[in-house]
This record gives C-alpha cells, sequence and structure tokens, in this order.
C-alpha cells in the first residue's frame, strides 16, 4: 500500500476513533498538530511519512481518558498500522513518538528523542498554547468540572509525572503548570519561533484575566 494511500485510511481511522472525544482531544486537534507538524517537517531533516503518521496517531487514545493507561493509545496505532502493512520501523517509531509525547510535569525527564518526535512534539504543544490552547485548557477544565479560579489555591511548579496526572486544580493554575512552560520546550528552531507569539498572547489574557476578576480594568 502507498504511504498516500496509507495516511487517508489513517484520517478514516482518527476521524472514527475520535468522533465523540472531548473537544480539545478531538479530531480537529489532529488535524491542526498534522497540519502544523507537516509545516514545520519541511525546515528539518526528518522523515516527513513518521511525522504525519505520529502526528496523526499521537492522540488516538489519551492515556487522561483511559484511567491513566499509557499503553493503549501506542497499542492501538500498532494494531492499525500492522493492519496496513507498514513497516515495522516505522510502526516502532511511531509507537515511540505516541508514548514520549506528552507533557508529565515540569519535574519528569523525557527518556527518549528522535528528530520526528521533536516535530510533532512541537506541533502538539503549539496547539497547547495560544488561542487556541486557552480554549482548550477552559474547554478541558469544564469537562472535569473545575473551577475557573481560586486565589487561595496556588500553582505547583515542580509536578512529578504522579502528581501531575493525579492534579485536580483550577483552570487558570494550568497555565502556570504547564503552557507558561512551553516555550522554553520546544525543540525545533521553527517550533520556537512560532511559540514565542502564542506565549506573549496568553501573558496578554492572563493580565486581562486579573484585570477583570478584580474589577480594575
Amino acid at each position: 500500500m502507498d504511504r498516500d494511500t496509507v495516511i487517508q485510511k489513517t484520517v478514516t481511522f482518527v476521524k472514527d476513533e475520535l468522533f465523540l472525544a472531548e473537544g480539545g482531544h478531538d479530531w480537529w486537534h489532529v488535524y491542526r498538530v498534522w497540519k502544523l507538524a507537516r509545516q514545520i517537517a519541511r525546515r528539518e531533516e526528518v522523515d516527513l511519512f513518521v511525522v504525519e503518521m505520529g502526528a496523526l496517531l499521537h492522540d488516538i487514545a489519551d492515556s487522561k481518558f483511559h484511567n491513566g493507561d499509557e499503553t493503549i493509545g501506542p497499542r492501538k496505532a500498532r494494531e492499525f498500522l500492522v493492519s496496513l502493512g507498514v513497516e515495522k520501523e516505522v510502526i516502532s517509531h511511531v509507537e515511540k513518538i505516541i508514548a514520549h509525547i506528552s507533557f508529565k510535569g515540569a519535574a519528569h525527564r523525557q527518556e527518549f528523542r528522535s528528530a520526528e518526535l521533536d516535530v510533532v512534539q512541537d506541533a502538539d504543544r503549539l496547539d497547547a498554547i495560544g488561542a487556541i490552547g486557552i480554549a482548550r485548557t477552559f474547554n478541558y477544565g469544564g469537562h472535569k468540572g473545575r473551577s475557573i479560579y481560586d486565589p487561595g489555591i496556588p500553582p505547583v511548579q515542580e509536578m512529578t509525572k504522579e502528581t501531575y496526572k493525579k492534579n485536580t486544580s483550577p483552570t487558570i493554575n494550568h497555565f502556570y503548570e504547564k503552557l507558561l512552560l512551553l516555550k522554553d520546550r520546544m525543540n525545533t528552531r521553527t517550533g520556537k519561533e512560532m511559540a514565542m507569539e502564542r506565549h506573549r498572547f496568553m501573558e496578554q489574557y492572563l493580565d486581562r484575566f486579573y484585570a477583570e476578576w478584580e474589577g480594575t480594568e
């Protein structure tokens, strides 16, 4: 099966799998990450097919929606890619991208790296910041029934992987516990450049948020 056909079949598969997904982790999130990854990949020396497959399948079974089980996503991706006859080396690489792409707390240290993971991870992180990132953050907070903001609950900056997974703090705290940290954790030059403006937008948003919260705007 040629690679263009594999990509199209993967698009259909992901759309079907994420049909009822939470709005911040649905097909349209995957679509944006896919397009961003392609954009970044044009300026990097990477295997574009691995990048595209990693981007399309990176959230096929996010552990947040599967009781924290991080094995489901890589396994579902492997089973699907095997069914299409994709090369073993590509399947293994895509599995590793899925397993290692997510932010798991500021204190967590990533164990696997590759140029292709760098690209897909940057694309995923870009979709977590800026205007889209703000929308996704509040959508997920509402989905989990979290408060918007509580001045009495400060953010926790250096969370371990387990602490991060169990965190239930107000949505505004998430900016300090993850979103504002991503600018300095981008991998590629293109990703870093794109993150700057999205980061500034979030800072401006927070300034406005606190002014409106206190009625001082």
